[in-house]
């Protein structure tokens, strides 16, 4: 998940270099979407990981 945020974080710069807002602003707020989907998960990973394990 972290990976696919990173990707689109550097679509994003590549197309405002280049001069495309509307491309590196949807690209921007994939990859917020997606890092705050990889925090969630990581976090309830991190909580509840070892509790249901015998």
């Amino acid at each position: 998940m972290l990976h696919y945020a990173i990707v689109f974080f550097i679509i994003a710069i590549i197309a405002a270099v280049f001069g495309f807002g509307g491309i590196a602003s949807s690209a921007v707020g994939i990859a917020k979407i997606l890092f705050v989907i990889f925090l969630i998960l990581a976090i309830l990973s991190i909580l509840f990981g070892g509790k249901f394990k015998k």
